[in-house]
């Protein structure tokens, strides 16, 4: 008799949100959460079209998708918007925290709006949105959080985004003690990432500088990224919990 096997990275009958998914690193994640089998909640701020975009693509790949918009710094519009998913699509069982915020800044002049709106987006609305999740969450259920090098490295200019970043790592630390093991929380740390997110920065010198002092020593593909996100949200990493991936190119080696 020939025996089955369930493949262990797929994601068929699993549903995931995407916060931020019409960026340029959210929509490869979308797309390859999508390839894997997961329903996909396409998430995004002000941008119904390109959302509505993406979820026409995946569509037309044959993934379930259903767009939704909120301010994830706001905790009514994070509810409204979960529940509107789960009305949709039923309740959501991968939450990727991918949106954020970044903007240079030298610390000396740094506005107190500006330190402000980047801990709001990048460290709060991933609390609340994943506050609001895993209080909907019916079963075994997985988040993953983007960080990023610089919460390890730092970088002249970027202390608030970095700041807040190393805060994403010490939330996902104490997460997965916490909710764990129902729950698993991990996160990624990409390096700089080719998408328009860092497009008024990456003039060829910035480049050079950012990626240094990697291995690759260029910037990553979103398309480089998104694999991994899959693999943390598939229950091939079901021994994992609190971990970071570190999709760096080298930059940063722990």
């Amino acid at each position: 008799m020939e025996s089955r096997h369930t493949d262990p990275f797929r994601l068929d009958g699993q549903v995931a949100v995407v916060t931020g998914a019409t960026g340029g690193l959210g929509h490869e994640i979308a797309r390859a959460l999508g390839r894997a089998g997961a329903t996909v909640v396409v998430h995004h701020l002000a941008d119904p079209g390109t959302a509505a975009k993406l979820v026409t693509e995946l569509e037309e790949t044959g993934t379930t998708a259903v767009a939704v918009e909120a301010d994830i710094t706001e905790p009514g519009q994070v509810a409204a918007a979960f529940d509107a998913a789960e009305a949709s699509v039923g309740p959501a069982t991968i939450l990727v925290n991918n949106a954020g915020y970044m903007e240079q800044a030298a610390f000396g002049t740094m506005s107190l709006e500006h330190w402000e709106r980047t801990v709001r987006t990048d460290l709060t609305g991933t609390f609340l949105a994943t506050q609001r999740f895993v209080a909907a969450a019916r079963g075994p259920a997985a988040v993953i959080n983007v960080a990023s090098q610089l919460a390890f490295k730092g970088a002249p200019g970027f202390a608030s985004y970095s700041a807040a970043k190393a805060g994403v790592i010490g939330l996902t630390r104490s997460l997965a003690r916490e909710l764990g093991p129902r729950v698993r929380v991990n996160a990624i740390a990409p390096g700089p990432v080719d998408t328009p997110f860092i497009s008024d920065y990456a003039t060829p010198d910035w480049v050079k500088e950012r990626t240094g002092g990697s291995v690759l020593g260029r910037l990553i593909t979103p398309g480089e990224i998104a694999p991994s996100v899959v693999y943390l949200a598939s229950p091939a990493a079901g021994s994992l919990h609190g971990q970071v991936l570190h999709l760096n190119g080298g930059g940063v080696m722990a």
